[in-house]
């Protein structure tokens, strides 16, 4: 769905005062005039500021008869539907399973499940999800040294 700039422009705004309502809890550090609050506090100021564009030349389109919202073609086909929502769940999946299933096992089913839904060879899905899983997860492990979950996999990794 294509969203007139008034709609995006709004929420970018809102989301923007989210992000300055939430920096509020950041801790000071003490004997310093700044602390972590002050990166998202500036992005968020600035998001604002585009926000305020957006809305200004989203009103001004929407006076001369452009709908607010738009639903591309692409939209209805009931395959398309269902990529745009397994990228999403894939996405949440992340979100909610990471530490309980561990990025290895749950980067390899994600992957696999995209993979063949977008039509890949079994072959081809398989070992590019091998490689992708275990390779990500070495180039952060050793190369970055920052460690991702193991969940199922403690005993292994």
């Amino acid at each position: 769905m294509r969203f007139n700039d008034l709609v995006s422009g709004a929420i970018l705004i809102v989301v923007a005062v989210i992000v300055i309502i939430l920096t509020l809890r950041f801790p000071e550090f003490p004997g310093q005039n700044y602390g972590p609050a002050v990166f998202p506090r500036l992005l968020a100021g600035l998001l604002i500021l585009c926000g305020l564009v957006m809305v200004i030349r989203g009103f001004t389109a929407w006076r001369a008869g452009e709908p607010l919202a738009v639903v591309p073609s692409w939209a209805r086909d009931p395959a398309n539907i269902v990529s745009a929502l397994l990228v999403i769940l894939a996405a949440l999946a992340y979100i909610f399973l990471l530490d309980t299933v561990g990025f290895v096992p749950l980067t390899l089913v994600v992957l696999l499940v995209l993979f063949l839904w977008f039509k890949v060879r079994v072959p081809v899905a398989v070992v590019t999800a091998l490689v992708a899983a275990f390779g990500i997860n070495w180039f952060f492990a050793s190369m970055m040294r920052v460690p991702l979950p193991r969940g199922l996999m403690d005993w292994i990794l």
